[in-house]
């Protein structure tokens, strides 16, 4: 009788020993699998750079006799053509992407080349930031219009409602 209880007692702390460490195995994949999840979604977001905004606020009249307000603030940086044509650049530009990584940032351009923008890619050489530009003028108003019916065309992607006007001294 005890040497039947001895080996029932034992068969039941193996047993117990067996599914702690399964059940620890399992915790500890499924702790892994969200921590690389989290480790690739934080690789895969970019640094965002911001810089300062000199802003004014210009009012145009537009059909109809309506006022709208259009914003022409505006960030100062120093940028040259990653991809792209040279004579696209403008002194005034609507970025609508900021990458550290070039490859994303040459995907956001294919998709707005097909989409009929002329987008070019540009970089910051002091930041190493890649920047998609979907317009580029002389004039600030003319890109702050530029913005503003950008964001107008897509008004459901909440990363082209962030889009900015860059000025490239």
């Amino acid at each position: 009788m005890k040497k039947s209880f001895v080996l029932v007692l034992a068969v039941c702390s193996v047993f117990a020993l067996v599914s702690c460490k399964s059940k620890q195995a399992e915790f500890e994949n499924a702790y892994d699998d969200i921590r690389g999840s989290e480790l690739d979604s934080s690789q895969e977001s970019d640094a965002i750079d911001i810089a300062p905004v000199a802003s004014s606020t210009v009012k145009e009249e537009v059909k109809e006799e309506v006022e709208v307000e259009v914003d022409d603030s505006y960030r100062t940086e120093k940028v040259v053509v990653a991809e792209g044509s040279e004579g696209q650049l403008k002194a005034f530009s609507v970025v609508c992407g900021s990458f550290s990584v070039k490859p994303n940032a040459d995907k956001l351009r294919a998709s707005l080349v097909e989409e009929g923008y002329d987008a070019i890619v540009v970089q910051n050489p002091a930041t190493g930031m890649y920047r998609v530009i979907c317009a580029s003028y002389d004039s600030r108003q003319q890109a702050a219009e530029a913005r503003a019916q950008f964001k107008a065309d897509h008004p459901n992607d909440s990363d082209f409602q962030k889009a900015w006007l860059l000025y490239n001294k």
